[in-house]
């Protein structure tokens, strides 16, 4: 009898708990969602969004682009960012333009120079804001450092040829917090269009 009974006493308070808890999770507030911030760069013609928490680092490539990061506590050389920018500028009289594939092999030679334990992770093709563009992902070992970083480069083909990029660059154990950030400022990336001239008038 004192069993069933204790049983009986045992049943109402699990039952009791889990309705207190799901009152609590019917009354709970839905998360306020991420506010992000708009740039566009000057005489640069690309504009992204951000997240509103992170900090504008400055400018990069003599004013060609700016670097975007999180807040973090190591140093500022450690720090994981991204970086946008206009790295190839439209070709000027009857100069060849460069061509994405060009751009990369450049980008990856560099990164090559510089570190160690080099591994192209993966390359696509895919389309931001409606233009042609690639991705490549690289991981490596700083050497002077010994630091593990991986980057993540997005290569646009913008109007005249010209050719942006759009890079995450942060400790390979960081890739899972920030790739899910870094794909919300590629696909905010666009090249704001130039106002249309207004409609001649007729003479009268």
């Amino acid at each position: 009898m004192q069993i069933h009974l204790w049983r009986r006493v045992a049943l109402a308070v699990v039952l009791s708990l889990a309705g207190g808890l799901a009152a609590q999770a019917a009354g709970k507030p839905a998360a306020k969602a991420s506010t992000w911030k708009s740039h566009c760069q000057p005489e640069r013609s690309f504009c992204f969004k951000y997240p509103a928490g992170w900090t504008m680092l400055g400018e990069v490539f003599n004013g060609a682009g700016v670097m975007v990061a999180p807040p973090q506590k190591q140093e500022r050389d450690s720090w994981d960012s991204v970086t946008v920018a206009l790295v190839v500028p439209p070709p000027l009289g009857d100069d060849q333009p460069v061509t994405i594939d060009q751009a990369i092999r450049r980008a990856v030679e560099g990164v090559r120079q510089s570190g160690q334990s080099f591994e192209t992770e993966q390359r696509q093709h895919r389309t931001v804001n409606g233009h042609p563009a690639q991705m490549v992902r690289l991981r490596y070992v700083e050497q002077a450092t010994g630091h593990a970083w991986t980057e993540k480069l997005v290569f646009i083909e913008g109007p005249d040829s010209a050719i942006y990029s759009i890079a995450l660059k942060c400790a390979t154990d960081s890739l899972p917090r920030m790739e899910p950030q870094f794909a919300r400022i590629v696909d905010s990336w666009n090249v704001p269009q130039a106002p249309k001239p207004p409609p001649s008038q007729p003479n009268p």
